[in-house]
């Protein structure tokens, strides 16, 4: 049987450390559960990179180091550093949804996504549904 992998989002990472977050609870158990289900994490370092702002911005120093230090322990999380080759075909991405607002870390996302295999995310942003792809966990009701 294949493992199961699943890219997490900046969105995700965030809500699941910000205990403050209304979608902690949500995401703090859709992360429990593919740890349970022993699933691999797929994350670029643009996403880690995003998500430390984030929470140094948010949390503070401290929360985000040790975001980035329990990122780069976890045997169940595989981190991707995309090449040129991924940032092209972002690049491409990026020209096919000019109707979209999508960031360039979106369209690396999406690129290392399609590269890998992986066609699951787990993320609040439904940018990801827009370019194709499945969320593990319910978008909260607008």
């Amino acid at each position: 049987m294949t493992k199961r992998r699943v890219f997490v989002d900046t969105s995700a990472w965030a809500n699941i450390v910000n205990k403050r977050s209304p979608s902690h609870e949500q995401a703090a158990e859709t992360y429990s559960r593919l740890l349970a289900e022993n699933a691999t994490l797929i994350v670029t370092g643009f996403v880690l990179a995003e998500t430390h702002v984030l929470l140094h911005r948010k949390l503070g120093y401290p929360v985000a180091q040790e975001f980035l230090r329990a990122a780069n322990t976890s045997s169940h999380i595989q981190i991707i550093y995309p090449g040129s080759s991924t940032e092209k075909a972002a690049k491409l991405i990026l020209e096919k949804y000019t109707d979209q607002d999508f960031s360039l870390t979106d369209a690396i996302s999406f690129a290392v996504m399609q590269e890998v295999g992986v066609a699951e995310a787990f993320s609040y942003d439904a940018h990801f549904i827009t370019a194709g792809f499945v969320l593990v966990n319910p978008l909260p009701e607008p």
